[in-house]
């Protein structure tokens, strides 16, 4: 059975710092990208930043390059996504993501999801 369990979120004041985890089961983990989406009340889930398969390679939304970083680790089957220089505008939930091919700009490319964590900050 296909699992991504997405963890670590929280409120916390504008310019903290959280990580959110996701861990993934019952799929070849080492072969998918895997990505961090985000969404906001009555809004499209939107792209945050992907890894590739192999975690030499990243992308990040301009509005988060710089303070977002995301990691992988094969051997673990997680993905980490370290938020710092939090701001009010970075509030929405959380979702990681896995995609064997396709955009990693789009949701609609990703084949499974987490189910979403939390994420407040406040002003």
């Amino acid at each position: 059975q296909v699992q991504l369990v997405d963890s670590g979120g929280g409120s916390v004041q504008a310019g903290g710092s959280l990580r959110l985890s996701c861990a993934a089961s019952g799929f070849t983990f080492s072969i998918y990208a895997m990505g961090w989406f985000r969404q906001r009340p009555e809004r499209e889930r939107e792209f945050v930043a992907a890894i590739n398969s192999r975690g030499d390679n990243t992308v990040y939304a301009e509005s988060v390059k710089g303070r977002f970083t995301i990691s992988r680790d094969n051997a673990l089957k997680m993905v980490y996504l370290q938020m710092n220089s939090l701001k009010a505008g970075d509030t929405a939930v959380y979702y990681c993501g896995a995609r064997f091919s396709g955009s990693m700009y789009i949701a609609g490319a990703y084949d499974y999801w987490g189910q979403g964590t939390q994420v407040t900050v406040s002003s």
